[in-house]
């Protein structure tokens, strides 16, 4: 019994120990973080949140006014350079004509130099020039025909519309001029039976006409008939 007492009694002293043993590696630990810097990151950790505050733009400034334009310079005048200084004439001084001594003196009359007569030249004669002699008429020959003329149906082709209409029919005597190849170069209208209707028909027709070579031009007659159908 006596011993079971002394063991209750030392247990207390034990926890005691153990306490005390606790609270130094405590302060022990304390110590430690504050030299260590372990508090400072503490404080950080609790310092209050950071107010951030918005800075306006600052405005640029107002743009300058336009400068006037610079007028033109007009160029400096040119100086006027100052009139001439007066300058007084010369005094002339009359000189007293001396007087004649009674001299006699010959006057000596020099003849004026002989002119050659003029010679007035005559205006040539004008000669009156011969008209050049004119250029043959062509001979007139007779029963030649032609080697070629135009079909009948141009004729025909070329019928007048109001002569064709009205059913007339007609004549015309031509004479036609042939050159030295052969073609006709002139057509006159010597007759025509009505008047002024087939003309034009008969000499476009007759143009086309085409005759043997020769030598010259002559003339030859011929006779264009319409007949209205």
């Amino acid at each position: 019994m006596q011993q079971s007492h002394r063991y209750l009694d030392t247990q207390p002293n034990a926890r005691r120990t153990a306490a005390l043993v606790i609270a130094a590696l405590l302060h022990i630990l304390l110590v430690y973080g504050l030299v260590s810097g372990l508090g400072r990151k503490v404080i950080e950790v609790i310092r209050p949140p950071v107010e951030a505050t918005i800075i306006e733009a600052l405005k640029p400034p107002p743009p300058l006014p336009p400068t006037p334009p610079t007028p033109p310079q007009t160029p400096p005048a040119k100086p006027v350079a100052p009139p001439p200084a007066f300058v007084p004439p010369p005094e002339i001084k009359l000189q007293t004509p001396v007087p004649a001594q009674n001299t006699i003196t010959a006057v000596v009359a020099e003849k004026a130099p002989e002119q050659a007569p003029l010679s007035i030249q005559k205006p040539a004669e004008v000669i009156n020039a011969k008209p050049a002699p004119a250029a043959p008429k062509p001979r007139l020959r007779a029963g030649v025909n032609p080697i070629y003329r135009p079909p009948v149906e141009e004729l025909l082709t070329n019928y007048p519309p109001r002569a064709r209409r009205e059913g007339i029919s007609g004549r015309v005597s031509l004479r036609l001029t042939i050159s030295p190849a052969g073609e006709v170069i002139n057509v006159v209208v010597r007759d025509a039976q009505p008047k002024k209707i087939f003309d034009r028909a008969a000499s476009e027709y007759v143009q086309k006409f085409r005759f043997e070579k020769g030598e010259d031009e002559f003339e030859v007659d011929q006779v264009i008939e319409f007949h209205a159908e």
